[in-house]
């Protein structure tokens, strides 16, 4: 019998059992889409006590049941996590890192982790060139070479130390469960594995064995079994983060990066895994018309370059035109424009670089940066100089993967979390050791660390973060309390994702579901997509007359958003990928 008819209630209470179980009957009715092309019907659900999107239905059912037994938000996103290692290898795990913000109701008050991976202290700005020059991106991503110190486990271990309330070891109980009873593999890993979207899965001993079963990539429907992970899970919830950066498991992934991975070998240390350290930072924030919009600073880019894009529309009166309006999608396109310009020149992780943080987001600067949008396209744009910027570092790239995770939550309590998760491409390094995949993030820094003499911001340094585009986001009204939690995966693109969401809801005035399911239209400093097989694309020839070069193609994000008012919460998960919004 596949995962969608089965049900499990023997760890609630039944009153609350029945109700569970006809939410999540319904996610199991649904069938998957077809990796990267197709959609499945998503509606809006409604609850009144608490509520998990993710991006995996067995991930939502196993915090469901955390938030049923009276576990916090963050209890759940355990749960949550564990689960997706398992079931959702290619887009997060432990072996990868996140950034989130946390949402304490009581006390009203917001704080933001950082879970980054860093880059090992041996590393310095050579390390993705050779014979002097870059490496080609394919080279590079996979073995050793771009796999940054885990940070997922320490940061949730220290975001539970603070607002936990049920205990560490419990939280873990479906994932082992699941992984030592098996999970059904989705279309979408199936496809995954398939279609060669890492070319170089399979390339090492344990990932080939684990993938390629009796040398044929895994199917969908087959139930898959992971006792490697089952172990590790046990290890971690009985001896917590110590169980991870200390002892074997520390040790293995050392030597896997480092020993297994020979044709591209990294430079990890053990010394690294034990330094390691998830960070609280401040989270970033400013006002959109009545609301409050809050995102995470440094080293990701995405809580700034939202705000900005949401800041740069403020007074262009958006709600005039409809969503998918030439107008609307112009406009939008042009903000992102701007936006990615001082992302690219301006944002990494300023432990290392002087990041103008207020200065990007400073009111005044971006009302004089809204000046530049005008009727017709504006090409490249360059950046602006904002205030107290150092306007001397140059403008770099670097090529962020779609394979992430996100998730949202709100507990009963109403605290609210939010959580971007990811281990860069596709299956990251595809360097497996203990039944999980270790990151390829590193290749998030430029490859360059100057031209022409003139410093990039986001080289590689010692123990530096990679910049990111992950843009957990959290939106507050006029009285400070919580009205929206959102996220994607998406490489760069998420910026726009979770910008266009936003938007639909305080905007355009869309239930969450509807804004998740809007058709894409991003903008990243180039040129303009519009999401194939939707109403976007025919807006193609329009938006050719006023300038934009246009491509119509495949935009896989996977939001998963909850909203709260004074009915109760509202959830939407992706229609273009295979996730569930659950309540209670």
């Amino acid at each position: 019998m596949g995962f969608y008819m089965k049900t499990s209630i023997s760890i609630m209470a039944v009153a609350v059992s029945l109700t569970l179980i006809s939410t999540m009957l319904l996610a199991k009715e649904a069938r998957y889409p077809e990796f990267g092309n197709g959609r499945i019907e998503q509606n809006l659900v409604k609850s009144k006590n608490y509520m998990v999107s993710s991006a995996n239905p067995y991930a939502s059912e196993a915090g469901m049941r955390v938030l049923a037994k009276g576990g916090s938000a963050i209890d759940a996103a355990i749960a949550v996590q564990m689960v997706l290692t398992l079931v959702e290898p290619e887009s997060s795990g432990i072996g990868g890192g996140a950034f989130a913000l946390y949402w304490d109701k009581a006390n009203k008050s917001l704080q933001s982790f950082d879970g980054r991976e860093k880059a090992p202290m041996a590393a310095d700005g050579k390390l993705f060139q050779q014979d002097g020059k870059n490496m080609n991106w394919w080279n590079a991503l996979a073995g050793g070479r771009a796999v940054g110190v885990p940070g997922v486990v320490a940061m949730m271990e220290k975001v539970h130390q603070q607002h936990g309330k049920l205990p560490w070891a419990e939280l873990f109980d479906d994932a082992i469960k699941l992984s030592e009873d098996g999970f059904e593999i989705s279309p979408k890993l199936g496809a995954s594995i398939a279609r060669g979207t890492n070319p170089a899965l399979g390339r090492y001993e344990a990932s080939w064995n684990y993938f390629f079963p009796d040398g044929q990539p895994l199917r969908a429907g087959v139930i898959k079994k992971n006792p490697e992970l089952a172990m590790t899970f046990r290890r971690i919830a009985l001896l917590g983060s110590s169980g991870f950066y200390k002892g074997q498991i520390a040790l293995d992934i050392v030597n896997a990066a480092r020993n297994t991975a020979a044709d591209n070998p990294g430079l990890i240390t053990i010394e690294d895994m034990l330094a390691y350290e998830a960070i609280e930072r401040p989270p970033v924030c400013a006002p959109y018309k009545t609301f409050k919009i809050c995102g995470m600073g440094p080293p990701t880019s995405g809580g700034m370059t939202v705000i900005q894009i949401l800041k740069l529309l403020e007074g262009k009166n958006l709600s005039q035109y409809k969503p998918l309006s030439v107008e609307a999608v112009h406009l939008f396109t042009q903000a992102g424009k701007l936006a990615y310009a001082d992302r690219g020149k301006y944002m990494a992780d300023d432990d290392f670089v002087a990041v103008p943080v207020e200065g990007l987001i400073d009111a005044n600067y971006l009302a004089e940066r809204a000046k530049l949008i005008g009727l017709e396209d504006m090409g490249k744009a360059s950046p602006g100089i904002p205030p107290n910027a150092d306007a001397n570092w140059l403008v770099s790239k670097s090529p962020e993967q779609p394979s992430t995770t996100h998730f949202s939550i709100v507990d009963k309590a109403g605290n609210g979390f939010s959580m971007t998760s990811s281990i860069e491409m596709a299956f990251g390094s595809t360097v497996m050791v203990h039944g999980f995949l270790l990151n390829n993030q590193l290749t998030d820094f430029s490859f360059s660390e100057e031209k022409n003499g003139v410093l990039i911001a986001n080289r590689v340094q010692p123990g530096k973060r990679p910049r990111s585009s992950m843009s957990p986001f959290m939106v507050f009204d006029e009285n400070d309390n919580l009205s929206m939690v959102i996220g994607s995966p998406g490489g760069s693109r998420i910026i726009n994702y979770v910008a266009k969401t936003m938007l639909g809801v305080l905007e355009w005035d869309m239930d969450i579901q509807s804004a998740i399911s809007l058709p894409h239209f991003v903008n990243r400093n180039g040129g303009t997509d519009l999401e194939k097989n939707t109403d976007a694309a025919m807006l193609k020839g329009e938006l050719e007359a006023l300038g934009h070069q246009v491509s119509v193609r495949d935009l896989n994000s996977g939001l998963h958003g909850i909203t709260i008012n004074s009915e109760g919460l509202q959830g939407g998960a992706d229609p273009r990928r295979v996730g569930r919004a659950m309540g209670q």
